[in-house]
């Protein structure tokens, strides 16, 4: 077994989310996903406490906390706890075993499913997240995409640096830091690990772990020729 995964602490503030204890114990800090089932379970009341677009689609295992707006052509698929003061703008899709915190965005075309996603993060425009945890102020740009199942089917394993560390989950997307963001267009492949404050440039394809306060660059070049037409 490999000594040195990263502390859950490495990626999230845990006094910022109403979860915390659900974090206590765990084996390795993706192991939380096995948990957000229990979670819903636990802490589902059913009740619909924000505004709710006459227009948006909602089943009945569904909270939707005080503040929060749902607006027209939003669906929630439960079961699904959406917190305080949120904005689930028009398009967007939440499905099965998600937990979202207080003052989260959830934009339009953006689809999540059996995810933790704690306070105030930012997933405003054309995402896709599946099976991962997005941190305390994590941000994901206009068109990130969240892989959580490898192409070949096969168990995902987290990479490090002093080697691979098999998971055991089938679908495990990434878990994203406090304050961390992601540039537009980027995709996180299976497995991918990124620490609280670090930052990414747009279009990049990332995997492995990323320690907190990293600035990942994307280099490429481009060249200019004369338009003959």
């Amino acid at each position: 077994m490999i000594e040195k995964v990263p502390d859950i602490d490495r990626f999230f503030d845990l006094a910022k989310t109403d979860y915390e204890e659900y974090y206590m114990d765990l084996g390795h800090p993706w192991d939380i996903l096995e948990r957000i089932h229990g979670i819903v379970e636990e802490e589902l009341t059913r009740e619909i406490r924000g505004t709710v677009s006459d227009s948006a689609t909602l089943s009945e295992d569904v909270d939707i906390g005080n503040g929060t707006v749902v607006e027209s052509g939003a669906t929630i698929k439960g079961p699904a706890i959406i917190g305080e003061n949120c904005k689930i703008r028009s398009g967007a899709y939440i499905r099965s075993d998600v937990v979202v915190g207080d003052g989260v965005t959830i934009g339009h075309s953006t689809e999540i499913k059996r995810s933790l996603v704690h306070d105030s993060a930012e997933i405003p425009h054309f995402s896709y997240v599946g099976d991962s945890v997005i941190g305390w102020k994590g941000h994901l740009g206009a068109g990130v995409k969240v892989s959580n199942l490898k192409v070949n089917r096969e168990p995902v394993v987290v990479h490090l640096e002093e080697g691979d560390v098999p998971t055991g989950l089938r679908k495990f997307g990434c878990l994203l830091g406090d304050r961390a963001e992601i540039g537009c267009n980027s995709v996180l492949n299976p497995g991918t690990l990124v620490g609280r404050r670090t930052l990414s440039t747009a279009n990049t394809s990332l995997s492995g772990y990323y320690p907190p306060d990293t600035f990942i660059k994307l280099k490429q070049k481009t060249e200019e020729v004369k338009r003959r037409r």
